[in-house]
């Protein structure tokens, strides 16, 4: 078992930088579609950076270890001193073009920054318009529809991989103590930009991916991923058994790995019920980004202007008291660092409390009697009776007759904005402003779960009161809402807004 990982042995040995660049050669020598290489091809391509000699050896110990193969070079032979001379050709075996894949890809990950790319989004966008045309089709092209998944697996994955590693990376941004402020405080601009037009996109093309998900399951996305599972299955090698047909055994692994992806992708873009999509929570991480950078900045700002944390404090006050040259100094820095000047620093009895004056210096004030049970359990509980529970009866009523308005205001908001019939915007009048930020808030949740390329949309309040229908309108109207502070406008729709509360309220009584 271990001679299979010894190919690795490279990475540790103590000429691994040595190592490392031979490798690197044949790595170049094969994307140029170059198969053998010779030690001065080898040092050609290291541009010299060793001795002939030490890429021989080198050669030689990545043979043993199984990273290259070395075949008798009997091409330049002129003499039978020649032929007896060790002359070899170099090329990749199978485990060491694995492992310098391995490491190639260790480096990649480690060194990616990631990004959020809204190009891609737009990509997946096309691909999924371009699926929904081809299942209207009665016989799909099997070589489109393939191309097409196969195109939409790969932008997906860079997405989901970029925007992970763009994350991580941020997160690590802002937990960055020690950088310079007016670095950071550019470099804070222009990444809130990105997250914003990020964040933009993600809402638009998000709902329309949303959407054409939605379309391509009516249409029955099934059929189209069992195209290219059967489309991949072509290519399976006749088995030894003539009883099993491996094209069915690969149609059925394909098929299940489609099946798969599309789940994969249909929860990074469709929320659940009690699911929220993957782009529902990277949009939620992006926006509690830019306040997280914010307060970074107002940390460095504080830095350079001269604060200090506790702790620093706490060892620069201690490195005071350790240098202190006289025990009198070391009194006077105890004062003047916790002015704890007074005699009374305990709580006492009420015979004693003012026995002592607060000037009183520590060391003329009389003795204080401390209990054995505060210094063993840290709590001294005075003997008599209990202290006189605090009548808050006038501050309960004060948060009763509160509350009370408050639902007063409420009720009265919500008669004033249920409507009998649709009407539009514009006939909704002046509102008061109890009234006008109940109204914003309905409007802000109808527009929020608007879903694209539909007219009309229904939606509650999040604690159940209100309903509302708002349908838009196409005849380009304005609407304008007049308050006591001004006026809001906007778009003219058709609302319908109806208080659950007084219709629950009919109901139970009829």
């Amino acid at each position: 078992m271990d001679g299979e990982f010894t190919p690795f042995s490279y990475l540790t040995a103590p000429n691994e930088r040595l190592y490392r660049a031979v490798m690197d050669a044949f790595v170049q020598a094969k994307r140029r579609f170059v198969v053998h290489l010779r030690p001065e091809d080898v040092r050609t391509s290291m541009r010299h950076a060793a001795e002939l000699p030490a890429i021989t050896d080198a050669l030689g110990r990545l043979v043993e270890w199984g990273n290259l193969r070395a075949d008798p070079d009997t091409s330049r032979v002129t003499s039978v001193e020649d032929f007896h001379r060790s002359r070899f050709l170099y090329q990749l075996t199978v485990r060491g073009e694995a492992v310098e894949q391995a490491v190639a890809a260790y480096d990649e990950a480690l060194g990616r920054r990631g990004a959020l790319q809204a190009v891609a989004l737009t990509d997946i966008a096309t691909q999924l318009r371009a699926l929904g045309e081809l299942s209207r089709a009665a016989e799909p092209d099997a070589a489109k529809v393939h191309l097409l998944l196969r195109g939409l697996v790969d932008r997906f994955t860079d997405l989901a991989g970029n925007a992970q590693a763009f994350m991580s990376s941020l997160q690590r941004t802002i937990d960055l103590h020690d950088a310079d402020a007016d670095v950071f405080r550019e470099y804070k601009d222009r990444l809130i930009d990105y997250l914003e037009r990020f964040i933009k996109d993600l809402v638009s093309t998000g709902a329309e991916i949303a959407a054409l998900v939605g379309e391509l399951e009516r249409r029955d996305v099934g059929a189209l991923l069992d195209v290219a599972a059967w489309r991949e299955a072509e290519d399976a090698a006749p088995g030894a058994s003539e009883e099993s047909d491996p094209r069915r055994e690969e149609f059925e692994r394909g098929r299940r790995l489609w099946q798969e992806r599309w789940l994969g992708f249909r929860a990074w873009f469709v929320s659940e019920a009690h699911h929220p999509s993957q782009a529902k929570l990277l949009r939620a991480q992006a926006r509690a980004a830019i306040p997280q950078l914010l307060q970074v900045v107002a940390v460095l700002n504080e830095r350079r202007s001269g604060r200090s944390d506790r702790s620093a404090d706490f060892r620069a006050l201690a490195q005071w008291f350790a240098d202190a040259p006289t025990e009198d100094d070391l009194h006077r820095l105890w004062q003047g660092s916790f002015g704890l000047s007074g005699a009374r620093h305990l709580s006492t009895s009420d015979a004693t409390a003012d026995a002592v004056p607060a000037q009183t210096p520590w060391a003329d004030a009389p003795p204080l009697v401390i209990s054995p049970r505060l210094r063993r359990t840290g709590s001294y509980e005075r003997r008599g009776k209990p202290s006189r529970v605090v009548d808050r009866s006038e501050q309960r009523a004060y948060l009763a007759d509160l509350a009370r308005r408050e639902s007063a205001e409420a009720t009265a908001a919500r008669e004033a904005l249920a409507t009998s019939h649709p009407t539009r915007l514009s006939d909704l009048g002046e509102l008061d402003p109890v009234a006008f930020r109940a109204f914003l808030g309905l409007l802000g949740d109808a527009l929020a779960a608007r879903v694209p390329g539909r007219r009309v949309v229904e939606t509650t309040t999040s604690d159940g009161t209100m309903a509302i229908r708002l349908t838009a309108l196409e005849d380009g109207r304005s609407a304008e809402v007049r308050t006591p502070d001004g006026a809001f406008r906007g778009p003219d729709h058709l609302v319908e807004i109806v208080d659950l509360l007084a219709a629950d309220v009919v109901e139970r009584s009829a």
